[in-house]
């Protein structure tokens, strides 16, 4: 399809992290979309090994709540002598974090080989990619023709790390956890998954 093109609640978006470390390394080094694209080929599920297919990746479910995507400004408010409204600059850019709150499935986050926890704290710099959908893709979430492409999505893709992950017990409403990522790059899109 093509990018969103009418009001709608973005119910189907998708957070990824791609698996396979030499797809990585290629986007990491040169950030294209046509490599992004190909970190995001093969869906692999939670507790099956990194195996032969390129483009690994095991998608975030259980989402609950989303943060704003995207670069977040850096406006500094500058009181200016004399004047009745301050002036705007752009402050120092920091980098950013962002942090996610999922419904917590114990076993999805269990610090395991091939689950999301092994993830969590490693120190190893992952793609992610953001996917805003209204529409569920029936034939899967890669970043292809024949799946993502089916619907309309805008996509994002950037360079990061699990830090944290913490637990939030609830005693009247399900479980969450709050997942905590420092993002090590800039956004790279909004893309599209054609037909």
């Amino acid at each position: 399809m093509t990018h969103i093109a009418s009001i709608g609640a973005g119910l189907y978006s998708d957070l990824s992290v791609c698996v396979d470390t030499a797809a990585r390394d290629t986007a990491i080094a040169t950030p294209t979309k046509a490599n992004f694209d190909l970190c995001f080929a093969n869906f692999l599920a939670l507790g099956a090994a990194v195996g032969a297919p390129t483009g690994e990746f095991r998608r975030v479910t259980n989402i609950r709540e989303f943060p704003s995507m995207g670069t977040p400004p850096n406006i500094v408010n500058v009181p200016v002598y004399g004047s009745a409204t301050s002036q705007q600059i752009q402050g120092q850019s920091d980098a950013p974090s962002m942090e996610i709150t999922v419904n917590l499935v114990g076993t999805d986050w269990q610090n395991a080989a091939n689950y999301l926890g092994e993830l969590v704290g490693d120190g190893v710099q992952k793609i992610f990619r953001f996917s805003l959908l209204n529409t569920e893709p029936t034939a899967g979430y890669a970043s292809v023709a024949g799946e993502l492409g089916t619907v309309e999505n805008s996509i994002y893709y950037w360079v990061g790390k699990m830090d944290a992950l913490q637990v939030n017990p609830q005693l009247t409403d399900a479980n969450t956890a709050t997942v905590t990522m420092t993002i090590q790059s800039d956004f790279y899109g909004a893309y599209t998954v054609d037909p």
